[in-house]
């Protein structure tokens, strides 16, 4: 993924379900369509579009210890 270009969304193309239950076959099916490595692309931009500049920092590891009572 290029850091210097930023990410275009069509935004001429629609589509309008009866039912959520409908949305969510397409949905899948679209990203069953997909290679797994586009689909790890897309992750990476959502990524980059929550997290920004901080996109790019390691993720922090979180221990946690507990006690069975």
């Amino acid at each position: 993924m290029d850091d210097r270009q930023p990410a275009r969304i069509n935004r001429g193309t629609f589509l309008i379900f009866s039912s959520f239950e409908e949305a969510d076959r397409e949905e899948k099916a679209y990203w069953l369509s997909k290679s797994p490595y586009e689909r790890l692309q897309h992750v990476e931009l959502l990524r980059r579009i929550n997290y920004g500049a901080n996109a790019t920092a390691r993720l922090q590891r979180v221990l946690e210890i507990t006690e069975r009572t």
